[in-house]
């Protein structure tokens, strides 16, 4: 099970994923996310994975997908609060070198604010 909130402030929209994010929620978490960044001036996403406790390599599109309709748009998708095992996933994918990771969320924040 996977459960998305959000909460927009100003571009930017901050999106919490609690749960898991493999082949069984990917496709909703993909909708889910699309559905907040349908909004062209949204510009960059600040995603919170600190209550996100399992993902699998379909979450890795997840991430991808999204990354890239925002860098279209000249904006940035940036994480923090991941756990051992999602670093992990992180690492090996290649996600590290394309997508910012925080400690925070005022550090990502402040991470996304350059491009607004």
């Amino acid at each position: 099970m996977l459960d998305i909130s959000s909460v927009r402030k100003g571009k930017t929209v901050v999106v919490c994923m609690a749960g898991e994010l493999d082949h069984h929620t990917s496709e909703s978490a993909r909708e889910s996310l699309d559905n907040l960044i349908e909004d062209n001036s949204i510009k960059n996403m600040v995603v919170d994975l600190s209550e996100l406790k399992f993902m699998d390599s379909s979450g890795i599109g997840v991430f991808i997908g999204r990354y890239k309709i925002l860098s279209e748009r000249a904006g940035k998708m940036v994480v923090f609060g991941l756990n051992n095992h999602i670093s992990k996933i992180w690492e090996i994918s290649g996600l590290y070198k394309i997508i910012a990771i925080y400690e925070s969320l005022d550090a990502s924040l402040h991470g996304v604010q350059e491009v607004e």
